[in-house]
C-alpha cells in the first residue's frame, strides 16, 4: 500500500466520521425541537405556583424582621 492509497483511505475515513457526527447533531436538534413542542403543547413548560412564592423564613431563624421586609421589597421590585 503507497502513502497516497494511505492518505486517501485516512480522507475518506476522516470525511465518514465527520459526516457520522453532523448527522448525529442533526438528529439531536431535531428530537430538542420536537420535546420542546410536546412539553409546550401540553402546558408543562408553566411555572408553578411553588415556585413563584416567597420562600417563608423560619421561626426559629435570627433574621430581623426589618432586614427581612427589605430584602422581600427589594425581591418583588427586581421582579417587576
Amino acid at each position: 500500500m503507497t502513502i497516497a492509497e494511505m492518505f486517501g483511505q485516512s480522507g475518506v475515513l476522516a470525511l465518514l466520521g465527520m459526516g457520522v457526527v453532523f448527522g448525529f447533531l442533526i438528529v439531536l436538534i431535531v428530537c430538542i425541537t420536537v420535546a420542546g413542542k410536546v412539553i409546550h403543547a401540553l402546558g408543562l413548560d408553566k411555572e408553578t405556583s411553588i415556585a413563584k412564592s416567597a420562600p417563608a423564613i423560619a421561626s426559629g431563624s435570627s433574621v430581623n424582621a426589618p432586614i427581612a421586609a427589605a430584602i422581600s421589597a427589594a425581591v418583588h421590585q427586581y421582579k417587576k
